[in-house]
Parts: structure tokens; sequence; C-alpha cells
């Protein structure tokens, strides 16, 4: 079992309070992620569930037992961290068995869970070798290793891939992915990337200044945010917020109470000039292949980044009209809290 609970926890710096009363559940075999800005308190709230960071008021529960008080050794998790550390003298093989060496197990259970961890992340040909001689990806592969062989209640992964380029990324997304289908533990993840969050979460939760703002499935946060801040920091581009009222701007059945328009840049139809909602002049356009982000000036209502189909022959200077269909339209009141 890898249930985490906790309960109204707080983490005080002297006079400053970084962690801000936060109650969260996550449930066995569950993949959260903890996204949001720098500095609002994603990765302390991992080392608080690690024990690394001491607790200042509240619970971490796991298993149903009250860890709070107790030392990381004691917590039966395993986390891996941006940085690999791995010991460069050892092989793969004695890397990932060195927690098993120094708790006293015997050789034979060494090399058996060893062996499990390396079919698991396709390391067996690689068990001889050191870690001057494996790449980033198969380098973070074994620092996960090390923590499978341990069998823990739970992961916990520190910005694991923050180090790896592009496209070893893309790579170790996929193998994390296939672990959590392997494993089927719970796995809690921090990243400042919403791409690894959108992808592998089954939940997220979004940070900010040390509360969450809102918890939910990828699909939820993105079509279903709570409020402005959720609504601009998931989804890439982000969402347009337009501010009401605005010059120009030709829509009926806007709530009375709505202070702010939110439209997604794929949610946006492209019309002549004088159809729509609001007109506006293409300033850039930018070609990704498959698509085009067009950046359109709507005057007053300000620049909304548009993302059309890859053969569009848009091109700046050229005037359109800009539609928002009513169904995937957001809108928020002024204290920022979406209006259903």
């Amino acid at each position: 079992m890898g249930a985490i609970e906790l309960k109204a926890v707080e983490k005080w710096y002297g006079e400053v309070q970084v962690i801000k009363g936060v109650d969260l559940t996550i449930n066995d075999g569950e993949f959260v992620i903890f996204v949001g800005p720098s500095g609002c308190g994603k990765s302390t709230l991992l080392r608080m569930i690690a024990g690394l960071e001491e607790t200042s008021r509240g619970q971490v529960m796991i298993d149903g037992r009250d860890a709070t008080a107790e030392p990381p050794s004691k917590r039966g998790l395993a986390m891996v961290f941006q940085s690999y550390a791995l010991y460069p003298h050892m092989s793969v093989a004695e890397n990932m068995g060195f927690s098993l060496k120094t708790a006293g197990a015997s050789k034979a259970e060494q090399q058996e869970k060893v062996a499990e961890a390396a079919r698991a992340l396709r390391l067996e040909e690689y068990l001889e070798r050191r870690p001057k001689d494996l790449s980033g990806g198969q380098r973070q592969r074994v620092a996960i290793g090390r923590s499978i062989v341990r069998d823990p209640t739970a992961f916990l992964f520190d910005e694991p891939l923050s180090n790896l380029d592009a496209a070893l990324r893309v790579e170790m997304r996929y193998e994390i992915a296939k672990l959590h289908q392997q494993l089927k533990a719970s796995m809690v993840y921090v990243t400042h990337d919403q791409v690894e969050a959108m992808t592998l979460a089954d939940r997220i939760v979004v940070l900010s200044a040390g509360r969450i703002e809102q918890v939910g499935s990828p699909k939820q946060l993105y079509d279903h945010p709570d409020n402005l801040f959720v609504a601009q920091f998931i989804g890439s581009p982000k969402m347009n917020v337009i501010n009401l009222p605005a010059d120009g701007l030709r829509l009926d059945g806007m709530p009375g109470n709505a202070a702010h328009l939110g439209v997604r840049p794929e949610a946006i139809g492209i019309g002549a000039a004088g159809e729509g909602a609001i007109d506006g002049k293409v300033d850039v356009a930018e070609y990704l292949g498959a698509d085009i982000f067009l950046i359109v000036d709507c005057g007053a209502a300000g620049k909304l980044t548009v993302r059309t189909d890859g053969e569009s022959t848009l091109r700046p200077g050229d005037a359109v009209g800009l539609m928002f269909p009513e169904e995937k339209r957001h809108y928020f009141g002024g204290d920022g809290l979406a209006i259903r």
C-alpha cells in the first residue's frame, strides 16, 4: 500500500511561511504531479513527505500511520533527485544494489532484485559498466533502479528530467510512464514542465505561493480551470484572457459579473474581418509544421494567440475576424474565480 495523506501541513522558516495549510490525499497506486512557478513550494512539499524537511504543523500520514516525526529511513519511501548521485567507482549493478548491501541483504537477494529492476528499466546489458560510460538517460534509469530495489511504499521524484536534453526528456517520460504501469506503485513527482505533468499524471496539483490552487486530472484542469491562475498556467500556449469590457468585442450572452473572458488558442476560429467576436491584424506567424501560431493584435483586447492548421496562408498584416465558440469560452469574476 502506498497511500499518503497530508493534513493541514505547514512549513515555516522563522517568521516566513512557505507551505500554508495543505490538505491532500494521494491514493495507493496513483501518479500525482506537483506543478507551479518557481518558489511556489512544490519541492518543499515533496521533501516534507520524504522527511527531508521538518513539518512545522499538521500531519503526514503514510499508509494510515502518522509519519510526521519519523526520519526518512523509517518512512519506506524512495526518492529520485535531479542529480543522479551515482558512485563513479561502482558498476551499475553495484550502484543499484548498494542500499540492499548496506541493509545486510544476502548476495542472492541483491542479485535477484537488481536483475528484476534492470529488466524493468532495460538496463541488463549495462550492469557491468561504470556511470561515466552511460548516457544521461541511462544514468537516470540507474538512479531510478536504485530506488526500485528497495521495494518502497511510494516513489518521490524531484524534477528528475530537468538535466536532460529535449530528446532524452521525451524518452524518459516514456520510461517513467511504463514503469508506473508495471509497478502500479504510488508516485509523487515534482516538475516545472507542464508537458511532463499533462502526459504522466493521473492527477495534477497546481501550487501557488504555498497553497493548492486546484487538484484534478489533466483534462479537468485544462477544460475546467477553477481560476485565472490555473487557466493560464495549464496549457501551452497559455489561455488568452481578455479583460472586460473590451472595445470592439461583439459577444452576446456574457455573464453580468464577468470581468475576464478566456479562450484557448485552438478554440478560436478565423474568418474575414467583420465576422465573429472581434477583429484584428496578424502580427506574427510562428510556423511549427503541423500547426501555426498566429499572434493577432486586437487593439484594446490585446494580442491573442490563435492555433491554426499548418497549411494556413495567413501572413503578418492580414486582417481577420476571430470567433469564440460559446461552449469554449471561460468567464472569470473580478476575484479571478471561474464563473460556472
